[in-house]
């Protein structure tokens, strides 16, 4: 029986529709790299673009989280608020442009079945570029999502699910961590000369970790390289995950989140993460004390009238004794402000990141020869891939 072999969907037969006339990639002036010590405190540098202000910055972000988590509903979720223009979590706005998402581990009627629920009805976003097979970074998948990048010098960000689809082989002779900081690269490189966020989908260690940056797969290597670190857990209580975030320019800080079954999107839960993972006595008693510190379990009591004193009291000493109140030898209780200041500021100051910095930037400290020729390289990728 002979059969045509099914052409391959790959990132060069995007877009398909009819293309307008070939015009000059932008001129992509030589970034500065040395500089005296008072040349660099006299140089204003702009602020860096927001994929989603506080949580995804320009640059490249490892998401982490263990199987069937929701990591796929969660960033097939960005992308389409970032493409839209919308609300990312359903609460953080966030400034429109094309988005390329490699859905590598999905097929077509898949991604159609999920974005229909993300949707809800809504009309899909057309800067949206949702692509199922493309090469490993080293065999030309560096120069496939170049070559749709110099197509759409506007886009704000590329995620890559799973990032293991992508970084290809390990070179001959080299260490684990170099293996894993070299893969890491290619997509380091991308974002840093493109100015955008790329999001790279990976998995997490079976043994759980209090320090979450050890749990995600592979050597240090990989969270080394990236700018930033997201590891998505499960939780208990009120939320479905807290997402841990930490980086070079992101603030480190949790962010509770529910999951909406009937939508598939994932809901930015409001306070600090603590509150949604304990019990809803502890959580009652826990935003009296923030709200009036110094109270006792009487006064606690009181104000919550469907806890009696003596509940009230037993949680107290608990929560004193979890780190999650502190208690003066007069019995008189208070936050733990070492940690619930801090988580509070981080989570409030998330609406005064730019959302809408300068697009046009030179980036400091990156290597032309990084990149040299990579627009040539795409071109003639291009021509070698189809149409």
């Amino acid at each position: 029986m002979n059969a045509s072999p099914i052409p391959p969907l790959h990132l060069y037969s995007v877009p398909s529709g009819p293309q307008p006339a070939p015009t000059a990639p932008p001129v992509r002036e030589r970034p500065r790299t040395a500089w005296t010590a008072d040349q660099l405190m006299a140089t204003e540098f702009p602020e860096p673009k927001w994929a989603v202000p506080g949580i995804v910055a320009e640059g490249v972000s490892l998401l982490a989280g263990p199987p069937k988590v929701g990591k796929s509903w969660l960033s097939l979720g960005l992308g389409l608020s970032v493409a839209a223009g919308g609300h990312a979590f359903d609460s953080v706005p966030v400034e429109g442009g094309p988005v390329l998402y490699l859905a590598l581990e999905d097929t077509p009627r898949r991604l159609k079945t999920r974005m229909g629920k993300l949707l809800g009805g809504q009309k899909a976003p057309a800067g949206l570029t949702l692509v199922t097979e493309c090469p490993p970074f080293p065999q030309g998948g560096s120069e496939a999502i170049a070559q749709w990048l110099e197509r759409n010098p506007d886009a704000r960000m590329v995620v890559i699910d799973v990032f293991a689809k992508m970084r290809g082989q390990a070179p001959q002779g080299v260490s684990a961590y170099d293996a894993d900081y070299v893969s890491v690269g290619y997509a380091k490189r991308l974002a840093d000369h493109y100015g955008i966020a790329v999001v790279l989908v990976h998995h997490v260690r079976k043994m759980a970790s209090e320090d979450f940056l050890t749990e995600v797969s592979g050597t240090n290597g990989i969270a080394g390289a990236a700018d930033a670190t997201l590891v998505l857990k499960r939780a208990r209580g009120q939320a479905d995950g807290i997402l841990h975030v930490t980086g070079r320019d992101v603030n480190e800080a949790e962010y509770a989140l529910q999951f909406q079954e009937a939508s598939g999107a994932w809901h930015l839960l409001d306070g600090p993460a603590s509150d949604h993972t304990i019990g809803d006595t502890r959580a009652a008693i826990l935003r009296h004390v923030r709200a009036n510190p110094g109270a006792k379990p009487k006064d606690i009591a009181d104000a919550l009238p469907h806890v009696d004193t003596d509940t009230v009291r037993r949680t107290c000493s608990r929560m004193a004794t979890d780190g999650q109140l502190t208690k003066d030898g007069s019995g008189r209780y208070y936050p733990d402000t070492d940690t619930r200041t801090q988580t509070t500021q981080q989570v409030s100051q998330l609406s005064d990141c730019p959302v809408t910095p300068p697009d046009q930037h030179k980036q400091p400290g990156q290597s032309e020869t990084e990149l040299s020729g990579l627009s040539d390289r795409s071109a003639r990728a291009g021509q070698q891939g189809g149409t």
